[in-house]
This record gives structure tokens, sequence and C-alpha cells, in this order.
């Protein structure tokens, strides 16, 4: 049930965008490329899992991830972790994942399609 509300907060977070508490540099990242309509809200929530909890994220979606760009990426990340519901969790642990998981989107883009 916990994830459900995680998984709500970041709907409500990433289709308003953005808290109060968000700082001006990444709410100005975001809003000035669109960001929040450029990626698809099911892509959106792979992102997430595999950055602030424990999954993966598809190849589809890192397709999205890497389209919209590393600059995008890190303004959302931070401006998540800004978000009350995300404070108790360790900034260095959720930007190591996030870097970690942006390094593998790239590779999965990078690599020709295994040939059948």
């Amino acid at each position: 049930m916990a994830s459900l509300n995680v998984y709500s907060a970041l709907v409500v977070l990433f289709l308003t965008g953005g808290a109060a508490m968000a700082t001006k540099e990444n709410d100005q990242i975001i809003k000035e490329n669109h960001c929040e309509t450029q990626m698809g809200l099911p892509c959106v929530l792979e992102a997430f899992t595999s950055i602030f909890e424990i999954g993966s994220i598809s190849n589809k979606c890192c397709g999205e991830l890497v389209g919209l760009g590393k600059v995008f990426h890190s303004a959302l990340v931070k401006r998540t972790l800004e978000y009350p519901l995300f404070k108790d969790l360790a900034p260095a642990t959720i930007i190591a994942k996030s870097i970690h998981t942006w390094n593998n989107c790239l590779l999965l883009i990078d690599s020709p399609a295994p040939s059948a």
C-alpha cells in the first residue's frame, strides 16, 4: 500500500510541475523544456521505480528517458528529492541509483539490437 502512495505522489508531482519547495533552477529547466508532457506515465513510473525503489526500466522507457536528456533527468530527480514525501531518503544513494539508471539506459540505447 505504501508503494501506491509513493506512485500517487510521483504522479501528482510530475503532472503538476513540482512541489512548492522545488528550486527555481530545477523548475525552470523542466518547464522550459516542457519535460512533463514528453515522457509517458508508464515510463515515468518505471524510471521512478528504478531510481527510488527496486526495479528495472525497459528499453522503450530508456529511449524516452535518454531522448529527454541528462539535464532533464537530473533536474527531475533533484526536484523529487525536495518533495516532502521523500525527505527521509538518502540523497547520495538516490543520486547514485539515478546515475546508474542513466548509464544503463545509455548502454541499452547505444547497443545494437541482437540479431534473430
